[in-house]
């Protein structure tokens, strides 16, 4: 993968954080992500949002699966550490890094696929260990890098561009890690700034599991009528050498609506995405009313934002297992390994 630096010239007045850094300093290489795609906007969303809280680059672990949201780790934070995983399997690895070192920040980015199909069940099952992290899915309903089929998440009866519908029930990501019991679950539109920024805030200052699931139009794919997302058909059935597209740049799809009220977002393809977003009176230390309100709004046709839920007596990982307060990464070898003894002394207890 080719990256392309940014320039080191920048304005000599940059506002500064707490810790002396500008935003440029939480930045990563140039996207070569489509013009106009809402991945990008997430990231920049979790750029602000570490700047703005002062946080430092090198105390994150970001790690991502496959997919067009898992390459965008590589533009933000890049003086963090980071891992690119195998489809799927971010979740794995989300689980080491945050058990060998529980001082990090743990930022995991999915999409819809790498969440919703090959990787439902890890994340089932790092929903339940209640890893402390903030889980990002970049859901846009379509696998973008294979040309654009149905995801899990994309809405029954949707259509592709040569008229198909999508046969099968969606997934919704945000109702399973409610009945999971993610303790800090909330959904986004990549254009509402205004409103992901601060919950994303929200999520990494979370102990505990943190979910985001961020509804990112994908540009490339969403040039069709009748789909709620955007996604292209697989192309054309025909066999060819090579396959290779032009994409006209898209300007960022932006809103700014008031809470309690809905807003209806036109596509680049003219489709009309209709998003709600809750209101102030909510409460979001219900998880059933937010599972009910989820699914209401959702027969409905509308896609629910907002601080959906957070248990304010959050627990993580650590504190279930009762690890030790430093990060197992500097424990020495006697310190993980005290001998045949304190072996024989664990094996008694279970008798």
């Amino acid at each position: 993968m080719t990256f392309v630096a940014k320039p080191r010239v920048h304005h000599p007045k940059l506002p500064v954080n707490d810790l002396g850094l500008t935003r440029r300093d939480y930045e990563g290489p140039v996207s070569t992500l489509c013009a106009g795609c809402g991945h990008d906007s997430v990231s920049a969303a979790i750029v602000q949002a570490c700047a703005e809280l002062s946080l430092p680059p090198h105390k994150f672990a970001k790690i991502s699966g496959i997919g067009c949201s898992s390459k965008t780790p590589s533009y933000f934070l890049s003086k963090s550490h980071g891992f690119n995983s195998v489809h799927g399997r971010m979740p794995s690895v989300a689980t080491g890094a945050n058990l060998a070192n529980r001082e990090l920040y743990c930022i995991g980015i999915s999409g819809d696929g790498d969440t919703a199909s090959i990787g439902l069940g890890q994340f089932a099952h790092i929903v339940r260990r209640r890893i402390n992290m903030l889980y990002v899915v970049d859901n846009n309903g379509t696998y973008g890098l294979t040309k654009g089929q149905f995801s899990a998440t994309n809405d029954k009866g949707s259509t592709s561009k040569k008229g198909q519908p999508n046969l099968y029930e969606p997934i919704d990501v945000v109702s399973l890690a409610l009945q999971l019991g993610a303790s800090f679950v909330a959904r986004s539109f990549s254009g509402d700034k205004r409103q992901l920024v601060p919950l994303i805030k929200a999520g990494l200052m979370h102990k505990g599991f943190a979910f985001i699931d961020v509804i990112s139009p994908c540009v490339a794919f969403n040039n069709h009528n009748g789909s709620t997302k955007s996604y292209d058909y697989v192309r054309g059935h025909s066999e060819a050498v090579m396959a290779s597209d032009f994409f006209l740049p898209q300007d960022e799809i932006t809103v700014d609506y008031d809470p309690g009220t809905s807003e209806e977002v036109r596509m680049p393809d003219g489709s009309m995405l209709r998003l709600h977003k809750l209101d102030d009176g909510f409460d979001v230390h219900d998880r059933v009313r937010a599972l009910n309100y989820v699914q209401t709004h959702h027969s409905r046709g509308e896609v629910l934002t907002g601080l959906l839920y957070v248990d304010p007596n959050a627990s993580d990982c650590h504190e279930i297992l009762d690890t030790v307060q430093r990060p197992l990464n500097e424990l020495d070898v006697a310190e993980l390994c005290p001998g045949n003894d304190a072996l024989q002394g664990i094996n008694e207890s279970f008798r």
